[in-house]
């Protein structure tokens, strides 16, 4: 499994007071503030706030989908900016780093899955339009530098495809339907690393049965 994301989950789940919720912030002695925290665009789809004019913690600034894009939003360091991502997915792939077909598939199952909660959604978050979900949470920094992991993604052309699909689809699932957690690409790579290598079985094995037909060896 990838690493890093390995060593997240176990603190999400084993200290989730220390790495987040109120204890994380302290009170500045000297009476002044250095900054502010409130709810993320993620957190806020869940209290019914219509994406097409996000409301900041303040109630009053507006937020577009552009703001999103770009980085002007609250959240993580390095996940904000879907742009800078995009970047970053560019300089990988031209450097033949990360796979196209990784990222391509996460933001495919994404949309399909989005775009079919669209039209069944019982609820706020279910009507959230795949491009929200494609610039909020750590979706693009997680299919750009985590999915892409060459050791712990899939290895074959197809089982990348499938791979990244899944993970956009489990993304969005996750998301969507568990309140107490308005994220998931973190669950959805690291469930997705147990399953690459099983992925990389099955296609391989598939085309070792295609050419031994091909060749008449059946």
């Amino acid at each position: 499994m990838n690493p890093a994301l390995t060593g997240r989950v176990f603190l999400f789940f084993a200290y989730p007071g220390q790495i987040s919720g109120d204890s994380v912030w302290i009170a500045n002695p000297e009476g002044w503030i250095d900054g502010w925290s409130g709810a993320t665009p993620l957190a806020q789809f869940y209290n019914g706030v219509t994406p097409d004019a996000l409301l900041m913690a303040d109630g009053q600034t507006v937020m577009t989908w552009w703001d999103a894009f770009v980085g002007m939003i609250p959240g993580s360091m390095g996940e904000t900016s879907a742009l800078a991502c995009a970047i970053g997915a560019i300089i990988l792939i031209v450097s033949k780093v990360g796979s196209w077909r990784i990222m391509a598939g996460c933001v495919l199952g994404l949309f399909l899955m989005s775009s079919l909660l669209n039209l069944i959604g019982s609820n706020d978050y279910m009507a959230v339009p795949w491009h929200w979900h494609l610039v909020t949470g750590g979706f693009a920094f997680g299919a750009v530098f985590m999915a892409t992991d060459p050791v712990s993604a899939a290895a074959t052309d197809r089982g990348r495809w499938i791979y990244g699909i899944m993970i956009g689809v489990l993304t969005v699932l996750v998301r969507v339907l568990n309140p107490a957690y308005p994220e998931g690409m973190m669950l959805a790579i690291i469930f997705m690393n147990v399953f690459a290598p099983t992925i990389d079985y099955y296609v391989v094995k598939g085309n070792i049965k295609r050419r031994e037909k091909r060749l008449g060896l059946q």
